[in-house]
């Protein structure tokens, strides 16, 4: 009588080691094991996952070559611009791949007009380069949202597979239905650590974009005090 006690005490383990991932039955969880257990809804949460990583990788590396600029960058254009060299000063600016240098190379431009004509055109190319540094991050805020719903929605399908399971195969174990619910709710848990992920990544770059802005407006505001000096 205790062996088929033993026996079957076994075969409920092993089943309830099956039902939660346990593939190997070594009695540990491993990290790929959890991640199978989640379901297909897994591969699109997989997919969102990897596009967060590249965009932010992507802007980052944008956002941080936008934002190198020379501490000597607006001197040198000062100099050149109160001696009159105005050739120089542009050509110095469009040595400068950065979003001031093609601000302020705009302003040159339009030297000789009203300071109203050019700043408008700064602040024209102020708010293209402005859209070029928030490239792409509408994705990461789009998947800060989207991907705790689809773990809700991988949750409450798999629920509804697993409870339909039981209902027409009365199997009322207790192991059966905790593995079941254990094992879908790794879809929300997965969807939420990404939806953070995306999220903390969002902020981010936000915050380093609007460092950007500031140096950009302040650049400007500069060029326009540059221009009236000659006048004070």
């Amino acid at each position: 009588m205790n062996d088929l006690l033993q026996i079957a005490g076994d075969s409920l383990q092993k089943a309830a080691r099956w039902m939660t991932g346990d593939i190997n039955h070594d009695g540990y969880l491993s990290f790929f094991e959890l991640l199978r257990m989640g379901g297909w809804i897994m591969i699109p949460l997989a997919l969102m996952l990897v596009l967060a990583v590249y965009v932010f990788i992507e802007r980052t590396m944008a956002i941080k070559k936008a934002g190198d600029i020379d501490e000597n960058f607006m001197n040198i254009i000062r100099d050149n611009i109160i001696s009159g060299n105005v050739t120089a000063a542009r050509n110095f600016a469009k040595n400068n791949n950065t979003p001031v240098a093609r601000i302020i190379d705009k302003g040159l431009q339009r030297i000789g007009k009203s300071l109203e004509h050019i700043e408008r055109s700064m602040d024209n190319v102020g708010a293209l380069e402005m859209y070029k540094l928030e490239k792409n991050m509408g994705v990461l805020s789009t998947i800060s949202k989207a991907a705790p719903i689809f773990g809700f929605v991988g949750t409450l399908v798999g629920l509804m597979q697993l409870f339909s399971r039981i209902n027409t195969s009365n199997e009322f174990e207790v192991s059966t239905i905790a593995g079941g619910i254990y094992t879908k709710l790794i879809t929300s848990i997965a969807g939420l650590i990404i939806g953070l992920l995306a999220y903390l990544a969002f902020s981010y770059l936000k915050t380093q974009i609007d460092k950007t802005a500031n140096k950009m407006e302040a650049a400007e505001a500069d060029f326009l005090d540059i221009l009236q000096e000659p006048t004070r």
